[in-house]
């Protein structure tokens, strides 16, 4: 068994203050610690693949953030570990819990996938090892850990067990605290037949994030798609695959870079699919963070079968998730105005309709994941 603090003092070492995840019971020590530390940021997410994705933008800002999750949890976050941080090899710090292990007694729902992580670990190329049992241990791990993240770019898990770290109370936890409610500012949608193309939505967000001090991060399909054929630039994160995690990814991104006026330049399937980063978006989200969702009502870039978004009110939601300015907006010039209109605390978010349909011949982009990940990193300095 370990003090949670001798762990965590061998984090701050390997440069990490910021932690994420969600809880479990073998993690309660740490999760407890980490909150009763002034100096330190934990940021509770809504499911594990939020995590990971909200690690993975933090790092791409140079803030890297450990994720901790229970095993369950694996099964949330296997999408954005290998089509995320795999594909675009972005390091990970992951501590999970192992649950269901051999001769330890536990609930029946842990019996399967305390059997299989290990292998299931394995099978997703993320080296691991069991938690470091002493503070002597914590160093070697760690710098195990980060060997891999500078040879390999990709996550390293540590696999906690049961006990592994001494009980620590839990003091008082300001993520409890409320935030006022944001009114709903602009008009609604428009008929389906006077929405304007996505393409015209692209452009207003082109025109409103110069390269000097803004960054886009484009969700999976045509949304990315379409932004690198209008005009593909240093400051434009595109991403494949993970979907429903640009929010999440966008959120890290802009805590870890507080001068860069972040866009996340969101799709109706895709913030359905993890609609719980909206609540992490709208605690945490600071004013440097504008959430734009495009909402055509349907799955555009597989066929255009529709979505469930023609019954959802995605403004209401995001005043309900507590962002600090929350507009509709039915036309392109209004998407302009809300980019351009400074705020003084929390996030932004602007929900606009828009037609189904693209450009025509929309090519891919020719820059490989890693390249693009690689530019932003250089365009913020950080290379």
């Amino acid at each position: 068994m370990i003090d949670a603090k001798a762990f965590v003092t061998g984090l701050r070492a390997a440069g990490y203050d910021r932690f994420t995840g969600v809880p479990c019971s073998y993690l309660t020590p740490l999760i407890n610690h980490v909150i009763g530390d002034p100096s330190l940021h934990y940021f509770p997410a809504a499911n594990e693949g939020d995590a990971v994705a909200f690690a993975a933008g933090a790092w791409l800002g140079g803030q890297p953030a450990v994720v901790m999750m229970q095993n369950s949890g694996l099964g949330n976050a296997v999408s954005p570990l290998t089509s995320l941080n795999h594909t675009f090899g972005i390091p990970l710090l992951l501590i999970c819990t192992h649950r269901g292990a051999a001769d330890v007694p536990d609930e029946p729902q842990h019996a399967l996938m305390g059997e299989i992580t290990g292998a299931l670990l394995d099978l997703m190329q993320i080296p691991w090892e069991p938690f470091p049992a002493s503070p002597a241990a914590v160093g070697p791990a760690l710098a195990r850990a980060a060997a891999h993240h500078a040879a390999a770019r990709g996550p390293y898990a540590l696999l906690m067990p049961k006990g592994a770290v001494a009980p620590c109370p839990l003091v008082d936890d300001a993520a409890r605290t409320t935030a006022a409610v944001a009114t709903i500012k602009g008009s609604p949608a428009p008929a389906s037949s006077g929405r304007p193309s996505r393409a015209a939505a692209l452009r207003a967000v082109i025109e409103a994030t110069p390269l000097d001090n803004a960054v886009v991060v484009a969700t999976t399909g045509f949304t990315g798609r379409e932004l690198y054929a209008l005009n593909d630039r240093a400051n434009h994160f595109y991403m494949v695959g993970s979907m429903g995690c640009a929010s999440a990814l966008g959120l890290g991104l802009a805590l870890a870079c507080p001068h860069q006026h972040v866009v996340v330049v969101d799709g109706d399937g895709a913030a359905l699919m993890r609609m719980g980063n909206m609540a992490m978006s709208g605690r945490y989200g600071p004013a440097n963070l504008s959430h734009v969702l495009l909402d055509n009502e349907v799955h555009d870039s597989t066929g255009a079968q529709a979505t469930l978004s023609a019954s959802v009110d995605f403004a209401a939601v995001a005043v309900a998730c507590a962002y600090g300015e929350v507009w509709r907006a039915a036309e392109v010039n209004t998407l302009g105005q809300f980019l351009a209109r400074p705020r003084q605390s929390g996030a932004g978010f602007i929900h606009l309709k828009t037609a189904p349909g693209s450009l025509p011949d929309l090519p891919r982009p020719h820059i490989t994941p890693p390249a693009a990940m690689a530019r932003l990193r250089r365009h913020l300095g950080l290379a």
